[in-house]
């Protein structure tokens, strides 16, 4: 007996490998855009593809958790577990940026002085980005470092762009109060 619309919930919570190639076959496309959306602008193929199955992974080691019997009521379920694991993907590349950006390093013509100061300003920085509160750092991160519109940010996060744009106008008070606090110097920001 082969997996069809009608039976392949029942063949994959009973461990059938073709109830998952159904599925991969039948969802792939929403699986895909699902994971674009959320790590389009972020990520490479390499970690969409590896995302994506994760998620088909997920749906067969978890099938017997799935409680519904409707083709509709299973699409939302994967389209749930995809969404959740594009956003750990993306938190997971966020920290990566965090700690590539504490090692970066700028060519100029400072001296040896200067060039620890600015350091220092910049591990300082980072240390107050990362005292904002987890939603907040993300959206500054993606923002400032790693360049995204506040509509694309708006979009991944499925907020509003007046939120994000309130949420970041918030960070850089919270930032510019905390380094004056500190007395950083006018270089930090």
């Amino acid at each position: 007996m082969k997996s069809n619309e009608k039976n392949f919930i029942r063949r994959l919570q009973n461990g059938k490998e073709d109830a998952l190639e159904f599925i991969i076959d039948h969802y792939l496309p929403l699986i895909k855009g699902i994971t674009y959306k959320v790590l389009g602008q972020l990520s490479n193929e390499g970690m969409i593809e590896e995302c994506m199955n994760d998620v088909f992974l997920a749906v067969w080691n978890h099938s017997e958790k799935f409680k519904g019997n409707s083709s509709e009521e299973f699409k939302k379920w994967i389209y749930s577990i995809a969404k959740f694991k594009a956003i750990d993907y993306y938190r997971k590349a966020v920290k990566r940026t965090e700690t590539a950006s504490d090692y970066v390093e700028m060519k100029n013509e400072n001296s040896v002085e200067d060039e620890l100061i600015q350091l220092e300003n910049r591990a300082e920085l980072m240390k107050l980005i990362n005292e904002l509160d987890e939603l907040d750092r993300n959206i500054f991160m993606m923002k400032y470092f790693l360049g995204i519109k506040s509509e694309e940010i708006a979009m991944k996060l499925d907020m509003t762009k007046a939120s994000i744009d309130n949420r970041i106008y918030r960070a850089k008070k919270k930032l510019n109060h905390k380094v004056t606090n500190l007395k950083l110097g006018g270089n930090v920001i």
